[in-house]
């Protein structure tokens, strides 16, 4: 306030005053913005300083023509800092602040980690020894003596009652049994590509100067072109962000089933809930949660799914290898009848491995929830959240896989880790501990709903905002989120199998993870013709191409071996 005054208390004659130069002394030197003399000087006479030697900033003073030390300066610096905080001429879309992806841009790296970290850990891991059941796993030396001479059993499970088909096959040479690793091999590729992928999504989510691809289909569109953008990558994300709330009402519903079943009893009530009215008590839990507005503020819930799914993760497998085997598991690759038979089986099983990494589609909503400057672009945060996700990712999928196949072999059953557990060991492990493994399940998917969810809210609320011209009022976004959660419970109920066909959808869903990303990169950041990065990333997309139709071939063909009973309106 000193220095204001002494400034007001100033004649204004002081603040402009320029010193005149007079005519018949020589101009000193220009100096050009960095400081250093001008190559060109003025004339050292006033005959010099013809016609001739005129220029049009001749009349202006020396001071003024440098903005060094004067006001022109500070304006210039204080206008670039300005461009450089507000997002480095960035256009913004004015919509975007009433959508709940965008509304909020206050994210971190932090919150980065707490959204990857939810999208992709969940059910979909528990079901990964399904797939080494078929891909194998195992070394021959790895595998204990005993199972050289022992009758094999061929699990069948309804619900939970496993009836066991006796298969007696000794095996007098160990040279027949034909174990393999492809398991492992399968899930580590699966594990880098995916990686490498999210991490062109990252840098091409602000690829353009000026702006910025906030929402999946958008950058499909700028990739691909307006319709046929559209057309490719609609249906993948749409079933991955709906299609993955609906199976997350299935598992949540049944889990919260097996929590009550383990903690109360056969003798706790004569008249227990229906999986029906289960799968109700979910949803409505879901849409209470789901009134939360926008991404950013879920980001205490994506933490607590995060949590949760490292802790009953770790839970699922430690307690498995613990107990005793059963003893008649076996963990050769399962056989089947013909070659194309077999073939088949492996590809569903590769589909399974497929499903269980997902959340590509989140990839760039999650960095739209943060600021962008041309010091700290977004990409900067996004991606080291996302490291130490991944990290802890592959610390929870691997030992799942490896350990729950350990554990059961081939006598895992389809339902995944969860059932096993609860099949086999259901009377071994104290009540208290299972029912706490099923009660983080139930926290988790209710955490994994409302991410997944979001891009579904955003698109109602964007469709309604540009009719409007208005944001979504309090009561018709709740309105949505509402209608959103009983849609999926009634798909839920008419199509109860939707959780037992991992590996079609992950055949389906696999070019969102795998092919797109690569494609996208060539067409949007155009390497040179027949460069090496050209070649890898046609090479990739068309391989990750190429694995879809063939899981998805896998997928359906398991179905129809399997003879999966589509009972509609039927749930278990």
């Amino acid at each position: 306030m000193q220095r204001g005054t002494e400034l007001e208390e100033r004649p204004e004659t002081e603040l402009i005053s320029i010193p005149a130069t007079p005519r018949t002394t020589s101009t000193p030197e220009i100096l050009t913005p960095s400081g250093l003399r001008s190559p060109k000087s003025a004339p050292k006479s006033a005959a010099a300083a013809g016609t001739a030697g005129w220029t049009p900033t001749s009349f202006i003073s020396p001071r003024f023509l440098s903005p060094i030390g004067t006001p022109m300066k500070r304006v210039l610096v204080n206008m670039k800092g300005y461009l450089e905080e507000v997002g480095h001429l960035t256009k913004l879309n004015p919509q975007d602040a009433w959508l709940p992806i965008t509304e909020s841009r206050n994210g971190n790296a932090h919150y980065a980690a707490f959204h990857n970290l939810n999208a992709g850990v969940g059910f979909q891991a528990l079901v990964l020894p399904v797939a080494f059941a078929f891909l194998g796993c195992y070394d021959k030396e790895d595998v204990d003596d005993h199972a050289a001479n022992v009758t094999y059993f061929l699990g069948i499970y309804e619900g939970d009652v496993v009836i066991r088909v006796e298969v007696k096959k000794e095996n007098e040479n160990n040279s027949n049994l034909a174990y393999r690793s492809w398991g492992i091999l399968s899930l580590t590729i699966a594990y880098f590509w995916q990686l490498y992928t999210l991490w062109i999504l990252v840098q091409l989510h602000e690829a353009v100067p000026g702006k910025r691809y906030n929402r999946y289909v958008e950058l499909a569109q700028a990739a691909f072109g307006e319709r046929l953008g559209v057309w490719l990558a609609l249906f993948p994300t749409v079933y991955l962000s709906a299609g993955t709330a609906t199976a997350l009402i299935l598992i949540g519903g049944e889990t919260m089933k097996l929590f009550f079943e383990t903690v109360c009893g056969p003798q706790c009530t004569s008249d227990p809930l229906t999986t029906v009215e289960w799968y109700l008590v979910f949803t409505s839990l879901c849409i209470v949660l789901s009134q939360l507005p926008n991404l950013n503020s879920i980001a205490g819930l994506s933490l607590i799914g995060a949590i949760t799914a490292i802790t009953y993760s770790t839970m699922v497998w430690v307690l498995s290898v613990s107990q005793q085997r059963p003893p008649s598991i076996s963990y050769e690759p399962l056989s089947l009848p013909s070659f194309s038979a077999s073939a088949f089986s492996v590809l569903n099983a590769l589909g399974i491995v497929a499903f269980a990494f997902r959340g590509h589609n989140l990839a760039l909503e999650i960095q739209a929830t943060m600021p962008s400057t041309i010091k700290h672009p977004a990409h900067v945060p996004m991606w080291r959240g996302a490291k130490v996700a991944y990290v802890l990712i592959a610390m929870c999928l691997f030992p799942v896989a490896i350990g729950g196949f350990w554990a059961y072999g081939n006598l895992m059953p389809s339902g995944g880790m969860l059932n096993a557990l609860f099949a086999f060991h259901s009377r071994d492990i104290p009540r208290g501990l299972l029912a706490m493994t099923f009660l983080l399940v139930v926290f988790n998917c209710l955490s994994s709903f409302q991410i997944y969810s979001m891009p579904v809210f955003d698109s109602f609320e964007a469709g309604y905002t540009s009719r409007t011209n208005r944001p979504c009022s309090i009561w018709v976004r709740s309105g949505f989120r509402v209608f959103y959660g009983f849609v999926n419970f009634f798909i839920g109920v008419a199509l109860p199998f939707l959780s037992s066909i991992a590996g079609l959808l992950g055949g389906l869903t696999l070019p969102v993870t795998f092919a797109y990303p690569c494609f996208m990169w060539v067409l949007i950041k155009k390497p040179s013709k027949f460069s090496f990065s050209w070649y890898f990333h046609w090479s990739l997309g068309w391989l990750g191409i190429a694995f879809s139709l063939a899981f998805s071939i896998g997928g359906i063909w398991s179905m129809v071996n399997s003879g999966l009973k589509l009972k509609f309106f039927k749930p278990s």
